[in-house]
């Protein structure tokens, strides 16, 4: 079955053993599903005994899953996000591939002894990243429409670029490197290969911007039109895989550029976003067979032959290439965030390398055991990079807690990262810095600029931070998580920091903030609490409900609302919002009532029998029926009962004095018992 359904075949082993090894990665060793769609390649591929499923065709399914995974980035990445990192991906993509090869040349010609030749080959492997291993951990972190994730996918283009042009030009310099199988060639013929590749590069892109641009975007409306679901994805589906290939078989360029600038030229429509969506589950199911074929690809008996050589590999990957990577981000004036999320995102290597040493390998410049070196560094590359993201916070807290020029180089400016002419950064005092997903935070944003308050946008999101700077709101483009991005909104001098969320995210942006400035108050905007409910209680953390804001009879928008309400409390140094109701504080108040209600029934008990003395004979004496109570009386008894509403509550507004009952979930619900939540181990025993 396996010999006369090869492509069946191939798809029920890699997709059957990439959920069961993904699985168990995610669950059991709490490690990225990419750990375990490798191992599945190793366990499919023929060096390992059993069964195993066609490596040929698994990368040839592999090649669609870059295709479509460009073409969605290209959805995303418009013709002017390229030409805004031109300044730093060209040089940098350049001159990284440069020192990754020389340093990668030097070790093999001097420490193992190979020719030059294959040792340089061994250096250009080295150099170049992979796509979908780039594009994944940026999106993981949704970082891919940050500042940093377009420069990393611009230099990711330039990789490509240069690659395409060392894979023409690498069989007529064969000879020169040393290989026998390759003919003579003189300068005059380099120099041809050279002007036609970048001719051919150079039609391409013109292809797409002038007719492409215009053509494609009309096609997508029309199919759109017809209302045909189907025709809509199969119309996605062909756009990127056609363009991709006719690009590597009219132009000689990568499936991967080809794939990328017809999702850029699509862009211009205004079904660009249905799409990305559409070709998403696409792009998950064909990306997992690229990593399956990956793994298909390893020799682990390298592992064991030579583990010093692989190790070696390896520290060149991820520690040569990543310095030279943050060392030129660095040296180009960009922050220190940048440089190191750049130097993560190129320390691991992917498809091209294996495509480059498998050209090699054909004209007698590589041996199997230099594809099996470079395929096993490549599979460790790719399984520690998302250790290496992680270690990102760490690595920027510990460079400028050390050094004076890492703290100068977090404070610098990347595009749109700069205060405006009215408030210098050296003078921001008493601004307040703003972050968050919701749509609420442009206009509030704006809201608060035209009343007069200094205001510093955080956001992650490209072409938000564009409209808000169009809007002349200064903007910070970076992670609000991140500890680096509080500091360059001078979160020292802020004073309040509002959060336009209620998820985690919102808790690990404000423990970034306490980081950066332990009392900074802060102020949670959205239709209700969310996480914050079950959070012990904070210090300094204030709700204030966007959802409150949309009713009223007034013609104010939220965002008009609430910026009169900050200002408000600007002006009387008076704090804004409310305590947030956590469950902690929810305990311990429920806890207080239930001891002052046992006090007060012992009194009525204690009380009990004079009032009979006295009450009880006077109606039997007299015959008369007693009197319906009042209204008043009937309120008086309520406020002196103790409510679900008095025990659901805790007193607010502490500048005021005032006290304001914010519900929780269980008064909605009407529930009065306890619910546990996330941080139900630090209540108090009842």
């Amino acid at each position: 079955m396996e010999h006369s359904l090869p492509l069946i075949s191939t798809l029920v082993i890699a997709f059957s053993l990439a959920l069961v090894f993904g699985f168990l990665a995610e669950r059991l060793f709490k490690a990225p599903p990419l750990v375990g769609y490798l191992l599945a390649g190793i366990a499919a591929g023929k060096y390992t005994p059993g069964g195993f499923a066609d490596a040929a065709l698994a990368q040839q399914l592999s090649e669609i899953g870059v295709m479509l995974l460009m073409f969605g980035v290209g959805l995303h990445f418009s013709v002017r996000d390229l030409m805004n990192v031109k300044g730093i991906a060209v040089p940098g993509a350049v001159l990284q591939m440069f020192i990754a090869t020389l340093l990668g040349g030097l070790v093999a010609h001097f420490i193992w002894d190979w020719h030059w030749g294959d040792a340089l080959v061994l250096g250009m492997c080295l150099s170049c990243a992979s796509t979908v291993v780039l594009l994944k951990a940026l999106e993981v972190r949704g970082i891919l429409q940050s500042m940093d994730g377009q420069i990393a996918v611009g230099w990711l283009v330039v990789e490509d670029v240069a690659t395409v042009l060392i894979l023409v030009l690498l069989p007529p310099l064969a000879g020169l490197l040393g290989s026998d199988a390759a003919p003579g060639i003189t300068g005059k013929d380099i120099a041809i290969q050279i002007a036609i590749t970048i001719g051919n590069v150079i039609a391409f892109i013109a292809v797409m911007m002038l007719v492409g641009r215009r053509v494609l975007p009309w096609i997508m409306a029309q199919v759109a039109r017809t209302g045909s679901r189907e025709l809509f994805t199969l119309f996605v589906l062909a756009a990127a895989v056609g363009i991709a290939y006719g690009a590597s078989a009219i132009f000689n360029v990568s499936f991967a550029l080809g794939a990328f600038f017809a999702g850029m030229v699509m862009r211009e429509s205004k079904f660009a976003h249905r799409a990305a969506t559409e070709s998403l589950p696409l792009q998950d199911a064909f990306s997992v067979l690229f990593f399956v074929g990956v793994g298909m690809l390893f020799d682990w008996h390298i592992i064991i032959e030579a583990p010093l050589s692989v190790l070696t590999v390896l520290l060149i990957i991820m520690l040569g290439k990543g310095l030279a990577a943050f060392g030129l981000v660095y040296v180009l004036r960009y922050p220190l965030h940048t440089a190191i999320t750049v130097a993560a995102s190129l320390a691991q290597i992917g498809e091209f390398s294996f495509i480059l040493v498998g050209q090699a390998k054909g004209l007698g410049l590589a041996t199997d055991y230099t594809v099996n070196l470079i395929v096993g560094a490549a599979i460790l590359s790719i399984a520690l990079n998302p250790v290496v993201f992680s270690f990102i916070p760490a690595i920027g807290r510990e460079l400028t807690s050390r050094w004076a020029w890492a703290r100068a180089a977090a404070l610098r400016e990347a595009p749109f990262e700069r205060v405006s002419n009215e408030t210098p950064a050296e003078k921001l005092h008493n601004q307040i810095v703003i972050t968050g997903k919701s749509r609420l935070l442009p206009p509030l944003a704006t809201e608060l600029h035209k009343a007069g308050a200094a205001v510093v946008a955080i956001v992650q999101d490209h072409d938000l931070a564009t409209e808000l700077d169009k809007l002349d709101v200064t903007v910070i483009v970076g992670n609000p998580a991140d500890p680096q991005a509080m500091v360059a909104a001078h979160l020292k001098n802020a004073g309040m920091l509002m959060i336009l969320d209620n998820s985690t995210t919102s808790l690990r942006i404000a423990e970034a903030a306490r980081a950066v400035k332990g009392d900074t108050p802060i102020t949670i905007v959205a239709p209700d609490p969310g996480i914050w409910t079950d959070v012990p209680g904070i210090d300094g953390v204030r709700f204030v409900s966007s959802y409150e804001r949309w009713l009223g009879t007034s013609n104010e928008s939220p965002a008009e609302k609430i910026s009169v309400d900050v200002n408000t409390a600007f002006a009387e140094n008076a704090p804004i919002g409310t305590i947030i109701n956590t469950k902690l504080a929810e305990a311990t108040a429920r806890e207080e009532e239930r001891t002052e209600n046992t006090e007060d029934k012992d009194r009525d008990e204690t009380a009990a029998p004079e009032q009979a003395s006295v009450s009880v004979p006077q109606s039997e004496t007299t015959g008369v029926t007693p009197a319906a109570p009042s209204d008043a009386s009937i309120e008086l008894q309520a406020s002196s009962a103790p409510s679900a509403e008095a025990v659901e509550s805790v007193s607010l507004s502490e500048g005021s004095g005032a006290e304001t009952a914010v519900p929780t979930e269980e008064k909605a619900a009407g529930e009065t018992k306890d619910r546990p939540g996330i941080f139900s181990f630090l209540r108090r025993k009842q």
